[in-house]
């Protein structure tokens, strides 16, 4: 029996050491189950909609923090390379007749390469030169966007075939939520690897880093390319997936909506973004009477949380967790200590 035990007991630790190795626990992968069971009791297209646009988000929060959590950079022209993915996958299928299964892989290349060319000539800059510069770079391509009408239609909109030839939204959904995971994983993966503790002694000190042997500029770049090229990803899959595309998806206010949720969820942590995303983006839309003053709110929810929770819900998280641990052990402490009732 006690061998049994112990077969269990190694194949259940196994099963944990191959979760934390992508990222999950068992609460991480259990709610993960849930959410992909949802489309099958939830039949209101609404909310299957709303929960696509949150793990898009999500995605998209998860690829800003690997940049912004780690090496230290603010990507503010960030909404440019989601929309440059968006806008290649859908010229290629208008303009070229592609499918939108090739157009897509094609946006998220498009966004890299984008991502390497602005890497090489900003990340030397370092620190706000560089995040400044990425921000000038995504206002011409948003006026681009609106001025090359006879390519993209311009402000009108340009009409982008679908993915899928149905109404329902549950083929999209299982598409994002595999997105999402893919992204989630592999920013993971890498984060824990020799390059993974490269970045993050960048992003802690370049200097320093820099003395100890570590190519700075070239990791940067690395880092900046991938975080671009996950963006271009997740731009094809929202092209084809809203159907119509207009320049507005460039604009800065999408940056600002996924930074709050990068920074709300705790910069650095990868999981605290996506559980941000999945949180803000339906109690917007549930506050959408008050829209015009979303990125008020996201202000405001960003000065509480740097200033009282530096790591976000992450933070606030850790800060429940341990407050039970301690309550758990000082129970034993004063289970192990109680004096033994003498008999009357």
């Amino acid at each position: 029996m006690k061998i049994a035990n112990d077969t269990i007991e190694n194949k259940l630790g196994g099963w944990r050491s191959r979760l934390t190795g992508i990222g999950l626990n068992p609460i991480g992968a259990a709610l993960l189950i849930g959410l992909a069971l949802v489309p099958l009791f939830v039949k209101d297209e609404f909310l299957l909609r709303l929960l696509i646009s949150a793990m898009m988000f999500g995605a998209l929060a998860v690829a800003f923090d690997f940049t912004a959590g780690f090496i230290n950079i603010v990507n503010f022209g960030f909404a440019a390379f989601w929309g440059m993915g968006a806008y290649t996958s859908g010229l290629l299928v208008v303009k070229l007749g592609w499918s939108p299964w090739m157009a897509i892989p094609a946006g998220a290349l498009a966004s890299g390469v984008l991502g390497v060319i602005l890497g090489l000539l900003t990340i030397r800059l370092g620190g706000i030169f560089a995040s400044c510069m990425t921000w000038f770079v995504a206002l011409a391509m948003l006026s681009a966007a609106g001025n090359m009408v006879d390519l993209t239609q311009g402000h009108a909109g340009m009409t982008v075939p679908l993915l899928f030839e149905t109404v329902q939204n549950w083929p999209y959904f299982y598409l994002i939520l595999a997105i999402m995971l893919a992204v989630y994983i592999l920013v993971t993966v890498i984060i824990k690897s020799n390059v993974g503790m490269a970045f993050r002694a960048i992003g802690q000190d370049t200097e320093a880093a820099a003395s100890s042997g570590i190519d700075a500029v070239r990791y940067k770049v690395m880092n900046f390319t991938i975080s671009c090229l996950l963006a271009g990803l997740i731009g094809g899959f929202y092209a084809h997936f809203i159907g119509i595309l207009t320049p507005t998806v460039m604009h800065t206010s999408h940056t600002v909506e996924v930074l709050a949720m990068a920074y709300i969820g705790g910069r650095g942590t990868i999981w605290g973004p996506l559980v941000s995303a999945m949180i803000m983006v339906p109690v917007m839309e549930f506050m959408k009477d008050l829209m015009e003053y979303r990125l008020i709110l996201y202000g405001a929810l960003m000065v509480f949380v740097m200033t009282y929770y530096p790591r976000g819900m992450v933070g606030i998280w850790e800060n429940i967790v341990g407050y039970i641990g301690k309550l758990r052990k000082d129970k034993r402490n004063l289970s192990g200590h109680a004096a033994p009732v003498s008999p009357s």
